[in-house]
C-alpha cells in the first residue's frame, strides 16, 4: 500500500491509500469466496459456479463492492499509522477510483485528535476544603467503639432511654389489626428512633411484666394504608436491659490493640483526618483540572463529544438494566425521550472530553510517562477491588487504555500539585442598600 496526499485542516485529515492490482485482487478473490455460496448459476450447483462465469454474467466488477468493504478498514488503519495520525470518530471513504494499471485508490476523511495550545496550568488558584477533625468527631468515634464493646445485662427497674426492652406488640387501627404491626420478643433500643415517632417515648418507665397501650399517629409519608392514621399498639414488656459501657481508659485501648488511650485517640484522629483529606484532595484536583482546562485553546471535534455522550447514555442504560428496567421504559415513565435525555448529558460529555484532551496535552508537555510498573500496579489494584484475576482485568482493559488512564491520572496530580489552594469563600447574604 502507498499513502499519498495527506492533508490536515483544523481537526479533519484527508489522505489517499493506493492498493496495486495484485493487492486488490486478493480482496476480490476473498469477496468471491464469501459471495459464491449464495449465487445460483444455471448448469452449476449452488455455490459452485466459477468466478469467471459469474463475472461473465454480471460484469468484472461484480465483487468489487465486497472487496472494497473489506479493504477499506485495513487501508485506512495503514494510512493513519503511516501518517502518525490519532484518528477519532468514524472515518469515511470520500472517493475511490481505479488507475489505468488496475490499482485502487481510496480517499479517506476523518476527524483527528485536536491540536492544543495550553494556557496557564501551573499556579492555578482553586478553593480547597479545609480538613478538620474536632473533639466532637473524636468523641463520637470513641462512643461508637464503647457501644460496640458494651455488655448488655438484665435489670430490675423501669426502662430508661438507651435501654433495650424485649417486647411483644400488636398494632391496630380502629380496632382492626393491620399487616406488619405484630411481633414477639422484639428487642427495641429506646431512643433509637427506629419506630413510629412517639412509640419509644411512651415505653420509657415501663417495667418487665407490664402491659401498656401505646397511641401513635403514622406520618403522612408512610405506606398508603397507614399514612396519617391513628393507631394503638398493645405492648407486653418481658425484659429491660441496660448496656454497661466500658471505661475509656488504657485497658479499653488494650482491648482494641493499642497500648494507651492516647495512642487509640491518635489512631482515630489520623484515620478521620486522612479520610477527609483524601476527599478534599480529590475535590480540589477535580476543580483545578476543570479550571485549568478552561485556559486551553483547542477545537474539539463533535465526533469525540458524541462518542462520550454515547458512553454516558449507555452507562446509565446499564444501570437501569441492573434495576430491571429498560431505558426506553424509563423514558416513557418520565414522559421524556432519547433526544432530551441525551441533551441532559451533553454538558457533562463536553467537559469530560475537554479534560481528557487537556490532561493528554499536559502529560506530553511535561514528559509524564507510564511505566510497566505503573501498569502492573494498577492492574493488581483493580483485580483486588473487583475480586478478579489480573489476567481477567487485562482482558477487559487493554494496555493502551490502561496507559492512557495512568497518564491522565498523573497529569491531573501534576496540575493539582502545582496549583495554589485558597480558602473557600463562604457565601453571605448581600446587605440591603442604604436608602
Amino acid at each position: 500500500m502507498i499513502v499519498n496526499n495527506t492533508k490536515r485542516e483544523k481537526n479533519v485529515v484527508t489522505f489517499e491509500v493506493t492498493l496495486d492490482a495484485a493487492e486488490f485482487e486478493k480482496y476480490v478473490a476473498e469477496a468471491y469466496k464469501k459471495a459464491k455460496k449464495n449465487i445460483t448459476v444455471p448448469g452449476f450447483r449452488k455455490g459452485k459456479a466459477p468466478r469467471t462465469v459469474i463475472e461473465g454474467m454480471y460484469g468484472k466488477d461484480v465483487f468489487y463492492d465486497g472487496a472494497m468493504d473489506d479493504a477499506a478498514p485495513i487501508a485506512f488503519a495503514y494510512g493513519a499509522g503511516e501518517s502518525g495520525l490519532r484518528v477519532v470518530g468514524q472515518p469515511s471513504v470520500t472517493k475511490f477510483e481505479f488507475t489505468d494499471d488496475k490499482a485502487l485508490v481510496l480517499s479517506f476523511s476523518s476527524d483527528v485528535w485536536p491540536e492544543v495550545e495550553l494556557g496557564q496550568y501551573k499556579g492555578v488558584e482553586c478553593p480547597y476544603s479545609k480538613v478538620e477533625v474536632t473533639d466532637e468527631d473524636l468523641n463520637g468515634e470513641l462512643e461508637a467503639m464503647q457501644k460496640e464493646n458494651g455488655r448488655i445485662q438484665v435489670v430490675e427497674r423501669a426502662a430508661q432511654n438507651g435501654d433495650t426492652v424485649v417486647i411483644d406488640f400488636v398494632g391496630s387501627v380502629d380496632g382492626e389489626e393491620f399487616k406488619g404491626g405484630k411481633a414477639e420478643d422484639y428487642s427495641l433500643v429506646l431512643g433509637s428512633n427506629s419506630f413510629v415517632p412517639g412509640f419509644e417515648d411512651q415505653l420509657v418507665g415501663i417495667n418487665a411484666g407490664e402491659e401498656k397501650d401505646v397511641n401513635v399517629t403514622f406520618p403522612e409519608k408512610y405506606t398508603a394504608e397507614l399514612a396519617g392514621k391513628d393507631a394503638t399498639f398493645h405492648v407486653v414488656c418481658h425484659e429491660v436491659k441496660e448496656t454497661i459501657l466500658p471505661a475509656l481508659d488504657d485497658e479499653f485501648a488494650k482491648d482494641n490493640d493499642f497500648d494507651t488511650l492516647e495512642e487509640l485517640k491518635k489512631s482515630i484522629y489520623d484515620r478521620l483526618y486522612n479520610s477527609r483529606k483524601s476527599v478534599s484532595d480529590s475535590a480540589f484536583e477535580e476543580l483545578i483540572v476543570d479550571k485549568a482546562a478552561e485556559n486551553m485553546t483547542a477545537e474539539i471535534p463533535q465526533s469525540m463529544i458524541d462518542e462520550q455522550l454515547d458512553y454516558l447514555v449507555n452507562r446509565y442504560a446499564s444501570y437501569m438494566a441492573a434495576q430491571g428496567l429498560k431505558l426506553e421504559e424509563y423514558l416513557q415513565m418520565t414522559g421524556s425521550n432519547m433526544a432530551a435525555f441525551r441533551e441532559n448529558y451533553r454538558e457533562q460529555a463536553e467537559k469530560d472530553v475537554r479534560n481528557e484532551v487537556f490532561l493528554q496535552a499536559v502529560a506530553q508537555a511535561e514528559g509524564i510517562e507510564c511505566t510497566e510498573e505503573d501498569m502492573e500496579e494498577d492492574y493488581a489494584t483493580l483485580a483486588r477491588q473487583y475480586g478478579m484475576t489480573v489476567e481477567k482485568v487485562k482482558q477487559a482493559i487493554t494496555a493502551s487504555e490502561m496507559k492512557e488512564e495512568i497518564l491522565h491520572k498523573k497529569a491531573a496530580k501534576f496540575v493539582a500539585d502545582n496549583g495554589v489552594a485558597v480558602d473557600e469563600v463562604e457565601e453571605t447574604e448581600e446587605a440591603p442598600a442604604e436608602e
